[in-house]
């Protein structure tokens, strides 16, 4: 009887180490309409990695000891695993490398989950993050508006910290939109008047020589932060330079604006920000206006309808 019950133990345990090593070499399934995507934008570079992308997850789920916990989810730029490490919960995330998403893993190791993800582990060449886990289901995007900005606001303030070096300057990043701003206007027909852009021009020119040297997470909005439990929001998906925090504003305006109801609710949560992110006023205004007219003439230019006009309320309000 005792040799039956060993025996159905045994067994038990054998299938159970086949159900692990099953777990641990996925049939990746990588979502239809993320391959569409990045097919469509990076072609066949875009297919080829693609391709390439069950076996990476086999390969890291075998380095790192990972389980896969669930379907894959995916931005724009990435493809995110559900996994588990134990009784870690992690996220293994796959990014398209590019000049946005090359310096993300040193943008998380500073703030070593300080108001961000946590990194837990990446690949030398970037070609994969481990990641704490967050609430996916659950972001500020859904959260009341003024409570969001002041989750948002001291977010900015957190991840406002030194800057490592080897990341992109924003002085750079203002001297090209300086070349580029008059001609991707007059490409795109001219959308705004040659005074305001002029503006924005200028605002480069005097501001990008004496920006300062914070680490600055310019693709902070409502979307990007997520529910935790180590703590209550964190940040996710930065894309960073070094520079001023004013740079990181425009986002959390233009992603809400229709919340806002009107002008003085703009103005309301502008100052709200700005207050709360410890920001200088002019310096913020300014900043702003100059991202929203970048992001006005991108949009134009990929087709996007209701940003630009988000961008044209904005830049006339702060006018």
């Amino acid at each position: 009887m005792n040799t039956a019950k060993t025996q159905i133990a045994q067994t038990h345990t054998v299938i159970s180490n086949v159900s692990e090593t099953l777990m641990l070499r996925p049939s990746l399934v990588v979502p239809e309409s993320f391959t569409n995507a990045m097919a469509s934008t990076q072609g066949e570079a875009g297919r080829k990695w693609l391709e390439g992308l069950p076996t990476l997850v086999e390969s890291l789920c075998a380095e790192w000891n990972l389980i896969v916990d669930g379907a894959p989810m995916h931005g724009y730029m990435g493809l995110v695993v559900p996994t588990r490490r134990g009784n870690e919960l992690c996220a293994l995330k796959l990014p398209w490398v590019d000049e946005d998403t090359a310096h993300e893993a040193a943008a998380l190791a500073t703030w070593d989950g300080q108001g961000a993800v946590r990194l837990l582990d990446v690949r030398p060449n970037l070609e994969a993050l481990l990641l704490e886990r967050l609430d996916s289901e659950s972001s500020l995007h859904s959260v009341e508006l003024d409570e969001a900005i002041l989750v948002a606001g001291r977010l900015i303030r957190r991840l406002a910290v030194p800057a490592p070096t080897g990341l992109p300057q924003l002085k750079n990043v203002a001297a090209r939109l300086a070349e580029s701003l008059p001609e991707r206007w007059e490409q795109l027909g001219r959308p705004m008047s040659r005074r305001l852009l002029d503006t924005a021009r200028d605002l480069t020119t005097q501001l990008g020589p004496t920006a300062g040297s914070s680490l600055v997470n310019h693709d902070l909005h409502y979307g990007n932060v997520l529910a935790g439990s180590r703590e209550p929001w964190l940040a996710i998906d930065p894309k960073v330079v070094v520079g001023d925090p004013e740079y990181g504003l425009a986002q959390l305006l233009w992603t809400r604006l229709e919340d806002m109801g009107s002008e003085a609710g703009f103005h309301r949560r502008f100052r709200a920000l700005v207050g709360l992110a410890e920001l200088d006023p002019e310096r913020a205004r300014s900043w702003t206006l100059v991202r929203c007219v970048d992001y006005w003439l991108w949009g134009l230019s990929v087709g996007f309808t209701e940003d630009p006009k988000r961008c044209e309320a904005i830049v006339n309000w702060l006018a």
